[in-house]
């Protein structure tokens, strides 16, 4: 594989970043997450931590090097992610559980698959053109798809905020799955929160992505959105791969060819903790372990709200 990826994120005007992202690969697969810890709730960025976490997780003791089966995979990592966060909330008696948003994407042998729940988006472009974006799981999209609103009503509507799926809800997620999708060298994945694309128009993301490379797109977007919004921005995150397949061009593309099988490269530092039962099944020490682990995650992951 050789692809390049770049990925930026801004506080905006809130007092906490609550979105995460990172990707993953080894020698045959590459993971893009990106999360939207959600702020009506607690502690919505340890929430988007563990969905990070724990899907990462799952990918390194799963990709030997690719996925087997990648749809099963993005559903059963996603649900794995929901008890994760769960049972930090049963560990630490909170009042509620926290709750994110989630869009994932797996590429291998030149073929995609991506989901997600919530109103994080994942655009898939080639040429300039938007070959596909996620529908976001939110009160609008269902009244305009129901023909109870016209599409124009989209950044107005006084119900446009209100998301009816995510992790950590007292429910089960509902995981959209996306159809196989071929990719071709140029092709490009772009995953970003709604502090990104609910203040830039999909022409303009478009735009800028076809006229720049993503290591200078993706900062400018970001930029653009926190100051348009102002003071009160969203936290505003980007995360964008342009695949390469197997092409040789370019000098800052990630080439993975030579890597040995077992060995993964991640952005994402994960505690092994991930899949794990409920919590009533741990004695104290084992319950004071896994608290440390979390804590010591978070606290790594917290340190660093941007990277390329």
């Amino acid at each position: 594989m050789r692809f390049s990826v770049y990925q930026e994120s801004a506080i905006g005007g809130r007092k906490v970043n609550q979105d995460r992202m990172g990707y993953s690969f080894t020698r045959d697969a590459l993971l893009l997450l990106l999360a939207d810890g959600m702020g009506g709730h607690i502690q919505g960025e340890v929430a988007a931590t563990i969905a990070l976490q724990t899907i990462s997780t799952l990918f390194q003791q799963n990709a030997n090097p690719y996925i087997k089966k990648p749809e099963k995979f993005l559903e059963d990592s996603f649900y794995s992610a929901h008890r994760e966060i769960h049972r930090y909330r049963a560990i630490n008696n909170l009042p509620e559980t926290p709750r994110t948003t989630i869009v994932a994407c797996l590429i291998q042998h030149n073929t995609a698959f991506w989901a997600h729940c919530g109103d994080s988006r994942l655009y898939w472009l080639r040429n300039g053109q938007i070959l596909a974006r996620t529908r976001d799981h939110s009160r609008i999209e269902t009244l305009i798809a129901q023909g109870k609103v016209d599409p124009s009503e989209r950044d107005t509507h006084p119900e446009r905020n209100k998301l009816f799926n995510c992790l950590g809800a007292p429910n089960s997620p509902i995981v959209e799955l996306s159809r196989s999708s071929g990719m071709q060298a140029g092709d490009i994945m772009l995953l970003c929160s709604d502090g990104l694309w609910s203040v830039l128009p999909d022409h303009v993301l478009t735009q800028c992505l076809q006229n720049n490379t993503i290591v200078r797109a993706v900062p400018e977007l970001v930029h653009s959105a926190t100051g348009i919004a102002g003071k009160s921005s969203d936290n505003v995150t980007a995360l964008a791969m342009m695949w390469e397949g197997e092409a040789t061009s370019g000098a800052s593309a990630i080439t993975t060819d030579l890597l040995p099988i077992g060995t993964v490269t991640t952005t994402i530092q994960a505690p092994r903790h991930a899949d794990l039962e409920d919590v009533d099944v741990f004695n104290d020490s084992e319950i004071e372990k896994a608290i440390e682990e979390i804590r010591g995650a978070i606290e790594k992951s917290s340190k660093i709200t941007s990277k390329g």
